[in-house]
């Protein structure tokens, strides 16, 4: 699967402002608010346009005549045109505001689910922080596009072509020098803007670099301070900070030029076309009230173009985060439900073929990781694979939950292929019970309803209970319902490894495998585990990855593997006499059980 794009300098060439586009199909639910946030808009800005003409009809009816009741008049009216603007602001300002935090929401869930759904190939090459910081940093800025942002603009743009044509009205001839002008004003905000996204875009690169270095360690924190790297690891992010911040400071001065050179170009043009304007009423052209009045269309010219310039520089960064999304939502996960699935048998049996299977990693395709690799398992065998580290005894585990797909041969469950089945389906058959045992920051009883969402309290209890769990969780300050923390900190190795055994006991599957299931137990634990284990493990298949001869001994059959091909197969007594790699792992073991063995 291809990785998002990582090349800045490919990415930096794009200037175009198509990926903010795919944010329609996430507005368009909401069509109805944003046609109320449209129609207040349009209010407010009639309002805000209608206040220079009250003020022109001061100046010529009431000051120029020096009648009292006709100022009073225009007053009254300029107030009441004030509370409109006022009122309806308000009401677009909501709207807008609720629309984009609506909208990111959305955007967020809908990324989130699409990454969720990738397999292991992406995450080979792709850091978790790296997705974190485009579901976060990059999410807020397009919010600022998609909320107020947005309403900035719109109000910007009405304002500014609503001013343009009342100074059209007002005076022909002063705004011809304006539309000479505003060509000169708006050509350089569009170059300068340009170079604020590519630096936008790397900016947001290096924050997620931070962000990816900051998620790798944190997870690792015990080791990292057992190994006293707090300093070395400290340093690492200070250069990823430093980095980033040397890339925003380059975008903030070039966007801080943007901004001097548009105000001076836009109140520089306002400046000159006043002075003319000044001149035209000395000769009688135009009367002082409509002078005032195109002073004020002018003004709201100004500030409506200062907005929007700022603004740009919102849209090009929002522009580059949204790339970054579509990148995420646009990746693909190599494993797919095929158009028309085979369905498995609706009564798993458990049996599991390997058919002259070859793998390779996507990261590492120049080193076969499972090689010519044969296997029948019957319905309800026990078979283990036993190897040094390396010899490809995960990667078979990899390969039945589908994680992956074989480079070549086929891998049958219940005599289904399963590249031709739902993944889902497939690993709907399948429990695992991981030597790295994954616990989810919240409660034990949530923790367990994990191996099967829909099973009730009591289903969850009598799986705790089979797994040796439920009195250590009762013990615990809420029972079921005490928070076992982020990785499950608040709990023991052991006490973790519980837990997923019972979350395999609990979904109940055909097919079970386990890697080295009670290797972080102690060995009162382990004891009962084991028990539980093998009650599991009756009328089911059962796979196991053993770094522990002891553990299989009474497996129906051992599988030697080495290198990713399978050399050898049997029970204990027969390997321990044929096979010079079995007996040598057997002896290490069992003659000097203080050595010890990947």
């Amino acid at each position: 699967m291809a990785p998002p794009e990582t090349d800045n300098t490919e990415r930096a060439a794009g200037s175009s402002l198509k990926p903010l586009k795919a944010l329609w199909p996430f507005i368009r639910p909401y069509k109805g608010t944003l046609a109320l946030a449209l129609v207040a808009l349009l209010v407010a800005a009639g309002a805000l346009l209608a206040l220079p003409i009250a003020v022109r009809d001061v100046i010529d009816q009431g000051l120029v005549n020096q009648d009292a009741s006709t100022i009073n008049q225009y007053f009254i009216v300029l107030f009441l045109m004030t509370c409109l603007f006022g009122v309806f602001a308000a009401l677009r300002l909501y709207w807008v505001t609720w629309l984009g935090e609506r909208v990111v929401a959305d955007l967020r869930d809908k990324v989130y689910r699409q990454v969720i759904r990738l397999d292991p190939a992406f995450f080979e090459v792709t850091q978790t922080g790296e997705v974190l910081s485009r579901l976060t940093t990059d999410t807020t800025l397009v919010q600022s596009i998609a909320g107020v942002g947005i309403s900035i603009a719109l109000r910007g743009a009405i304002t500014l072509i609503g001013a343009l044509i009342m100074l059209g009205i007002t005076s022909p001839k002063l705004m011809g020098y304006i539309l000479v002008l505003v060509p000169l004003v708006v050509v350089p905000i569009i170059v300068i803007g340009r170079k604020v996204r590519r630096l936008s875009r790397d900016s947001q690169d290096r924050v997620a670099d931070s962000s990816g270095m900051a998620g790798e360690t944190l997870n690792a924190v015990q080791t990292i301070q057992a190994f006293t790297l707090e300093k070395i690891q400290s340093d690492r992010f200070s250069g990823y900070i430093e980095e980033a911040f040397a890339t925003a400071a380059r975008r903030i001065r070039v966007r801080s030029a943007m901004t001097g050179l548009t105000i001076v170009a836009l109140f520089g043009s306002i400046i000159l076309v006043l002075w003319i304007g000044t001149r035209s009423v000395l000769t009688g052209e135009i009367s002082a009230g409509e002078l005032g009045q195109f002073i004020l269309y002018t003004m709201f010219v100004a500030t409506s173009g200062a907005s929007l310039s700022e603004m740009w520089g919102e849209v090009q960064r929002a522009a580059g985060a949204m790339e970054r999304l579509l990148e995420l939502l646009g990746a693909q996960p190599t494993i797919k439900i095929p158009s028309h699935p085979v369905a498995l048998p609706e009564q798993g049996i458990g049996s599991v073929d390997f058919e002259d299977v070859n793998f390779s990693y996507p990261s590492r395709l120049d080193q076969m990781a499972i090689s010519d690799f044969n296997i029948s398992i019957k319905p309800g065998e026990t078979v283990a694979f036993v190897g040094p580290s390396g010899a490809g005894k995960s990667t078979t585990f990899h390969l039945l939950l589908r994680f992956y797909d074989p480079l070549t041969g086929r891998l049958k469950i219940d005599g289904v292929d399963i590249a031709g089945a739902d993944p889902v389906a497939v690993r709907g058959r399948i429990g695992v019970v991981p030597q790295e045992t994954i616990i989810f920051g919240t409660s034990a009883m949530q923790n367990i309803r994990y191996g099967r969402p829909d099973a009730t309290d009591e289903e969850v209890f009598a799986a705790a209970k089979a797994a040796a769990a439920h009195e250590f969780i009762e013990q615990m300050p809420e029972g079921y319902a005490t928070f076992l923390g982020e990785r499950g900190t608040r709990i023991s190795g052991g006490q973790r490894q519980r837990i997923a055994i019972a979350r395999a006991m609990l979904k109940n599957p055909p097919i079970l495998l386990l890697d080295e299931a009670t290797s972080a137990l102690d060995a009162e634990s382990e004891q009962l585990v084991q028990v539980a284990l093998e009650r599991l493990m009756q009328n089911r298949t059962t796979i196991i990855i053993a770094h522990r001869l002891a553990t299989v001994l009474k497996a129906d059959r051992i599988v030697v593997m080495d290198q990713g091909k399978m050399v050898d197969a049997g029970t204990h007594t027969e390997l321990v006499k044929r096979n010079p790699l079995y007996a040598r792992l057997a002896e290490l073991q069992f003659t000097h059980p203080e050595e010890t063995y990947a």
